[in-house]
Parts: structure tokens; C-alpha cells; sequence
């Protein structure tokens, strides 16, 4: 006699969903309303389940499809900031060029752009001699370090060699246990 196939319930759904957003088993079923005081447990046990697993999967899928956002996306961005140049932003006299000039890249990565007014003088005599522009960018150490984490590279992996016999690293003591 075969058994009857488990079906999900709503609160597993809900769990899988909830991992969905920082992959965090234990926060997800707290989200899904199961008790704080157990949620470290039913969490993975829930993320385990093959049926739950399944279903995050297939959401997974789903939304990768929806976004066409995927891992090759991230890595093929981080490889755009990357090749960010000041000199596509700038004019051969040093002078910014107009924001719609910018490559995407520029316009869509940038951390901050600061515009300031520099005035002299005063009351009546006060006049604005200059601009100060200030772009921020992306931290690009961060980005080449997000890009050597990838599979692939492996560029931050550690790698640890030994060669020999495990007996020579592990010392060797002499005990005497004869009296006098």
C-alpha cells in the first residue's frame, strides 16, 4: 500500500516565498508565522523538505525569468563598472560633459554627484565665480573582489599545499616512565 503524497500547506508557501528574500531559513519562518522560539529548527527543516525545496526552486526559476536577472547578469555588470574610465566623462579640458553624454554605465552607477556654488564677495558685490562638481564612484576594489568571489575565478580562493608525511607534523615526545 503506497503512501498518500504530502501536499504543502499555505504556511509552507508562505515560507518559501519569505526565503526567497535573504535566503535566511530561520527569519523566513518567523515571516511565515511560526514561533521565534522554534524557528531556528523548523527553518532549515522546512527549507529541506523536498517539497518546500522544490517550490523555492520553481520560484527561484520564476523569478529569474521574470527579472532576467541570473548570476551571468551580476557578473557581466560588475565586469561594466569595472571598465568605468573618468575619460568617458570628461571633456579633453578636464570639464564634465553633460550628464546625457555619459555612458549608461555612468549614469546608472555612480555613488553620488555633489554640485556647490562658489560665490566671493558681498551684498551687492557678491557674484558666483565657479562650480564645484564632485562624482563619487562605484568602489571598485569592492567591485574586482565581488568579481574574483565569482565560481569561475576563484581569484580570493584560498589554497593551502602540503607536502610530506602527516607523521613529520606532529611532534614526537620522549617520556621516560622508569624510576631513578
Amino acid at each position: 500500500m503506497s503512501r498518500p503524497l504530502k501536499k504543502l500547506n499555505a504556511q509552507h508557501e508562505v515560507f518559501a516565498v519569505e526565503y526567497l528574500k535573504d535566503l535566511n531559513a530561520t527569519k523566513a519562518a518567523i515571516r511565515a508565522g511560526y514561533s521565534a522560539k522554534t524557528a531556528s529548527r523548523k527553518g532549515p527543516d522546512l527549507a529541506n523538505d523536498p517539497l518546500v525545496a522544490e517550490l523555492i526552486h520553481t520560484l527561484k526559476t520564476e523569478r529569474v525569468e521574470r527579472t532576467k536577472v541570473d548570476a551571468d547578469y551580476v557578473l557581466k555588470r560588475l565586469v561594466e563598472v569595472d571598465q568605468m574610465d573618468a575619460i568617458d566623462i570628461l571633456n579633453p579640458d578636464g570639464s564634465i560633459k553633460s550628464i546625457p553624454d555619459w555612458p549608461p554605465i555612468w549614469r546608472q552607477m555612480i555613488s553620488g554627484l555633489d554640485l556647490s556654488e562658489i560665490w566671493e564677495g558681498s551684498g551687492d558685490q557678491r557674484q558666483m565665480v565657479g562650480i564645484l562638481k564632485k562624482i563619487k564612484w562605484p568602489d571598485k576594489t569592492k567591485n574586482l573582489e565581488l568579481i574574483g568571489k565569482h565560481v569561475d575565478v576563484q581569484a580570493f580562493k584560498d589554497k593551502v599545499e602540503h607536502e610530506g608525511n602527516l607523521k613529520d607534523l606532529v611532534p614526537t615526545i620522549n617520556v621516560n616512565l622508569t624510576d631513578g
